[in-house]
Parts: C-alpha cells; sequence; structure tokens
C-alpha cells in the first residue's frame, strides 16, 4: 500500500481487463471521507489487504488503507475522498491483477472453470460450464446439448461445487470430471 500522494505505479502487462479476476463487491460507503466496504467472494481472502491497486468497475484505483472487517474490506483509495462518490459505487465489482494473487501451482480460481467441457467420471460428455453461479451455494451453470440418458434437446444444469461432486480440474486441457448425484434436474434452455 502506498500513502496518500505517493504517485500510482505505471501500468503493467498485467492490467488489461482480461488478466483481471473479480474478488469482491462494493456493500456501501463507510464514514464521510470515502471509505468503502468491500465485501469479498470468499470471506477468508486476504487478497484485498495485499494489493497496491484495484479496480471497481473500469476504473484503477490505488490502495491508501484497507482493514479486514469480518469477511470484508474497509478501503480507503486514492480519488475516493467523499462519501457520495464512495455511495455510487455501491454494487459495482472489485477486481484484481491476476499476478497479483498468491496462487499455489494447483490452485484453480473459479473464473478459469467457465468455458472448461465438463465430463462424467467414465469420460462421457456432460457439457460446458457457462458461469458458475454464487451464494449461499456456490454452483457450476452447465449447459449441454443432450439430456443425461443421451436424447436431444438443449439443457441446463445446476451442479453444487463441492468436493464431492468434482473428481479432478485439469487447467491444461480445460476439462473437469464431474461426479453429480443422481437427479441433477436438467433445464431446458
Amino acid at each position: 500500500m502506498r500513502t496518500p500522494g505517493e504517485p500510482a505505479p505505471e501500468a503493467a502487462d498485467g492490467d488489461a481487463a482480461a488478466d483481471r479476476v473479480e474478488v469482491a463487491t462494493i456493500a456501501k460507503a463507510h464514514g464521510i471521507r470515502g471509505e468503502v466496504l468491500a465485501v469479498s467472494i470468499d470471506p477468508s481472502s486476504e487478497t484485498l489487504g495485499a494489493v497496491d491497486h484495484l479496480w471497481i468497475g473500469e476504473r484503477r484505483y490505488a490502495v491508501v488503507a484497507a482493514r479486514p472487517v469480518g469477511g470484508a474490506y474497509l478501503l480507503a483509495l486514492e480519488g475516493l475522498t467523499d462519501r457520495d462518490a464512495a455511495a455510487a459505487l455501491r454494487g459495482q465489482v472489485v477486481s484484481v491483477a491476476r499476478d497479483q494473487l498468491a496462487l499455489d501451482d494447483d490452485d484453480v480460481l473459479y473464473a478459469d472453470l467457465v468455458g472448461c467441457r465438463c465430463q462424467l467420471a467414465d469420460g462421457r460428455p456432460w457439457g460446458t460450464i457457462v458461469a458458475i453461479e454464487l451464494g449461499p451455494q456456490d454452483r457450476l451453470v452447465i449447459h449441454d446439448d443432450q439430456h443425461e440418458d443421451g436424447s436431444p434437446g438443449a439443457v441446463e444444469r445446476l451442479l453444487p461445487l463441492v468436493d464431492a461432486f468434482i473428481a479432478d480440474v485439469d487447467a491444461e486441457r480445460r476439462v473437469v470430471v464431474v461426479t453429480p448425484p443422481d437427479g441433477i434436474p436438467e433445464e431446458p434452455r
């Protein structure tokens, strides 16, 4: 983090929108000096406390101060100095450069799953992950051109994103092996 008035570092190659990862959402303004409360997608994440800059929407901000508050962070950002400006950011996505994340070699981000093919443990195709639905129960949104029984028809499946249903993730091949429970609903799309 930088002290107020210290110039922002020059934009790096990792600053392109495609190289960013969503990590939080602005919940509200805090106080009268322009601080914002950012709720992390992963409540145990310390990313917002470790980065020196971030994006809210498409605007880059230098982080002047960040302090954890129960699964969220209070952020003081350079150039954001009053409550009205902070309040205008409510609901916007907070992202950081991928190269600022502390990832182990075998870590896979939710964002990396979108576009991966799904297959069952026996190798049968089971669709493509088109989105991650975040909520009390995170779920993979999987689109397929056939029903589980092999009959034709475009379907959408929502698979809870839990270890019991994800057998393997091969990030290089962009394949996720799933072991869904019997009876996962299939909605026409």
